[in-house]
């Protein structure tokens, strides 16, 4: 698969001839989003169940910082290896000018002290206080609007019907209470992140401390069948979220980033396009069958959506008592040998009552 430099380098010259027409960046950037505005269906907001255009509140914005943090992040490793090689470009200009210095130096060898070893203490573990074991804001809020304690507290499934896990009902409105939340949407909130998902990409928030505000402060291993997510405490490391995921991830477009002092943002491109029931193995699994699984047109290829706009067309076009394409695509045929030398109906208006064209008459 391709990569997204590679992708994009596709309509390089098509780009470049727009943004020299209109001389600077928020021009182009009006331009294209303008373009999304006019004639896709990304501005439209999902209203109810029915309607099968648009995204959800929120999506359309996610999917815009997730493009932007995707190319800044490539910015970023850029930055890192030029800075990387001009410092060896610096090292070498170096050792060539300086000759090295050779100095005699004379050891005096000393007696033998007798050192006495002293046993090693071995480290006192403390417990965390009650204000170490706090969680962050974003986890109070995101478990505030499931219903789900904040402290991230096991409790053993029980047998008691008011148990979600026991009660179809209660798992119901718990799915809709994550579908309100737009980073649950089609997905769910847990102990120490959050997950949402469209039918491409897979997005998870995991919660770190507010004290955490730079990136070299977390560690994270993004790998096609398992991811872990550390922060870097006192010289070591403290495991945020870790283990295999549910299905592969294409690791060459997936990428994270942190949101200081809040989450680290991971943003999992799906080897599949298939609906996930979970992130981690061994997790509460969702009912797939309760969150929106409609397509967004943003996912639609250009065949799927030419089919899609043919389908718009016809459904306005019969509503209006007017021709649908296949009838078009016949009558335009038609209309040639009407009038052609030899046609009875040479010099009659062509009348397209005439004709009873089934959709199944016609291949596009």
């Amino acid at each position: 698969m391709a990569s997204s430099g590679e992708m994009t380098e596709l309509y390089d010259n098509a780009l470049l001839g727009i943004l020299q027409h209109v001389g600077n960046i928020q021009q182009f950037l009006q331009v294209y989003f303008g373009f999304l505005y006019r004639k896709t269906d990304f501005y439209r907001l999902l209203q109810s169940p029915e309607d099968r255009m648009g995204f959800p509140p929120g999506v359309a914005e996610k999917m815009v910082l997730k493009t932007f943090r995707l190319f800044e992040q490539m910015a970023v490793q850029d930055r890192s290896r030029s800075a990387l090689e001009a410092e060896e470009r610096e090292r070498l200009r170096e050792r060539r000018q300086a000759p090295p210095v050779v100095v005699e130096v004379i050891v005096k060898s000393e007696p033998e002290k007798e050192v006495l070893v002293q046993p090693k203490e071995e480290p006192v573990q403390t417990t965390p206080t009650k204000q170490e074991q706090t969680s962050p804001p974003c986890v109070e809020a995101a478990c505030a609007d499931a219903n789900i304690p904040a402290d991230g507290a096991h409790t053993e499934p029980s047998a008691d019907p008011s148990n979600p896990d026991n009660n179809p009902d209660c798992v119901h409105r718990v799915q809709e209470q994550f579908q309100a939340n737009p980073d649950s949407y089609n997905g769910a909130v847990r102990d120490n992140y959050t997950w949402s998902q469209d039918y491409t990409d897979v997005e998870v928030k995991v919660h770190v401390p507010s004290t955490v505000r730079k990136g070299k402060q977390v560690s994270v291993s993004l790998q096609p069948g398992h991811i872990r997510v550390a922060v870097l405490e006192g010289g070591g490391e403290r495991v945020l979220m870790e283990g295999a995921l549910t299905h592969k991830i294409n690791t060459e477009t997936s990428l994270w980033s942190l949101e200081p002092g809040r989450c680290v943002l991971l943003s999992l491109s799906k080897s599949g396009e298939f609906w996930w029931s979970a992130v981690l193995e061994g997790e509460q699994q969702i009912d797939v069958n309760r969150i929106n699984r409609e397509r967004s047109m943003a996912t639609v290829d250009e065949e799927e959506h030419a089919v899609l706009d043919r389908l718009t067309f016809d459904y306005h076009q019969k509503l209006q008592g007017l021709p649908q394409s296949h009838e078009t695509k016949v009558h335009n045929m038609l209309k040639k040998g009407w009038d052609a030398e030899g046609s009875p109906f040479k010099g009659q208006e062509f009348d397209p009552a005439m004709f009873n064209i089934p959709p199944s008459a016609v291949q596009f």
